[in-house]
């Protein structure tokens, strides 16, 4: 992030983005996770910690749109570059291919990061609240990302993360089933241990995050209450990830893959 800093000025950020056309008020990444039955978050990425490179050469336009055909019903794009090698551009590119709500995962802990989300496309972004532990941090970034329309998926792992995402008036909780600082240990009943506290609360959505690969457990998370699920790996490991979306999501159609011509980049 320094380096993107010092290579482009948030001053350079911000006039890209007040010249770009409005975004749009509506909630689009939230509402397309608001529909009867389980969503589905597909995600690109093009390594992960755990996985390693998850394939040579990978053409994110032709993903999304493999994606978008399979049913689903959103889309998270890696943005991390150490970790898992993916840069704005994939973003960029993404927004430019595909009409699905888009969030930006990151590891998002500054402002600057937040204006560059917006500026690249972006409906969402991502705030992990383990990673956030300086006070006021998570409220801060929260608003301000909401001050640019853009919807906020706050990742928890535990109760008390969830005291701090209801502090913040979050509406769209995502419990990760990956443990943040051990990547490789993974396990769904994470989900099931505490989305009875988090359904408690009415108006907020609930997002499953890894590990999910099968459409039976889609459905036993829905039967828990699980609003949506994000599912990279399964997705980015199948010989025909269009097919395996169209598996999870349960579609039996194709959709129009691209933007409208004359629809504006961040519509």
């Amino acid at each position: 992030m320094e380096v993107r800093r010092q290579n482009r000025p948030l001053r350079e950020v911000l006039a890209s983005l007040e010249s770009a056309p409005p975004r749009p008020d509506e909630r689009v990444f939230l509402e397309a996770l608001r529909k009867q039955g389980m969503a589905v978050i597909a995600e690109f990425k093009r390594a992960s910690p755990s996985e390693g490179p998850l394939g040579e050469n990978l053409d994110i336009r032709e993903r999304v749109i493999e994606y978008q055909r399979g049913g689903a019903d959103a889309l998270s794009v890696l943005t991390q570059e150490s970790s898992f090698h993916g840069s704005l551009k994939d973003l960029r590119d993404a927004r430019a291919t595909c009409g699905l709500p888009i969030l930006e995962k990151d590891f998002i802990i500054d402002e600057y990061q937040v204006y560059e989300a917006a500026e690249a496309g972006a409906d969402a972004i991502l705030l992990i609240v383990a990673a956030l532990e300086e006070t006021g941090t998570l409220l801060s970034l929260y608003d301000l990302a909401r001050e640019l329309h853009l919807d906020v998926l706050v990742e928890i792992r535990s109760a008390q993360e969830l005291t701090e995402a209801l502090d913040v008036k979050a509406d769209l909780v995502g419990i990760n089933n990956r443990r943040l600082q051990v990547p490789s240990e993974l396990d769904i009943e994470t989900t099931y241990q505490l989305v009875d506290q988090v359904s408690k609360n009415k108006r907020i959505t609930i997002v499953s995050e890894s590990g999910i690969r099968t459409r039976q457990e889609l459905d036993a998370l829905a039967a828990v209450g699980v609003d949506a699920a994000l599912i990279g790996t399964a997705l980015m490991k199948a010989s025909d990830p269009e097919a395996k979306c169209l598996e999870l999501t349960g579609s039996h159609r194709s959709t129009n893959a691209s933007r409208p011509s004359d629809q504006p980049a961040f519509a």
